[in-house]
């Protein structure tokens, strides 16, 4: 008595779609179906491709160029301080007043400090410093005297720091233990 029903139940039941027997044109619509859109997806990927490859190359071209004139910034405001320096030693030549052109050279010197600072260049401090050996080269110690042990006491030249990046320890001279 089973079996009956076992049979009504699948006589009832909707035929699936891959049950239905196709003819071969639809077969054929549908494999062209098919193949134009795999055609498309592959065109749509070998586009995509290309276009990665392409920012690839823009990329690189930009980087190169900015490696090749990253400093052209600089060399703009630098030109005109090399201006006044050429300046002053023509004056030099016409003139003996030496104060005058001490003058002028402590206005350069201060132009070229102002230049560096607006490129993130600044000075290491070093006046009453502790000896740093990350930012200070220590080249002589000398007797304390009212200054503490392995305190900054003179300057040979100057450091310098662009951003966080030391350019140029200070060289220091450090005071001694007694």
């Amino acid at each position: 008595m089973n079996e009956p029903r076992e049979h009504n139940q699948n006589a009832d039941r909707a035929p699936e779609v891959h049950d239905l027997p196709l003819d071969s044109a639809e077969q054929d619509a549908a494999g062209d179906s098919v193949q134009a859109r795999l055609q498309e997806a592959e065109e749509r990927l070998l586009r995509a491709q290309a276009e990665v490859e392409n920012v690839r190359k823009r990329g690189q071209r930009e980087l190169q160029d900015l490696l090749r004139y990253g400093e052209i910034n600089l060399l703009r405001d630098i030109l005109p301080v090399l201006d006044n320096i050429e300046r002053a030693i023509e004056a030099s030549e016409k003139t003996a007043d030496v104060e005058s052109l001490r003058a002028g050279f402590r206005m350069t010197a201060q132009q070229i400090e102002k230049l560096l600072e607006s490129h993130g260049c600044k000075t290491i401090a070093t006046e009453a410093a502790a000896f740093d050996p990350a930012v200070h080269e220590a080249i002589a110690q000398q007797p304390a005297g009212d200054a503490a042990p392995g305190s900054v006491v003179g300057v040979a030249s100057k450091g310098y720091v662009l951003h966080d990046r030391v350019v140029r320890p200070a060289q220091v001279i450090v005071a001694a233990a007694e």
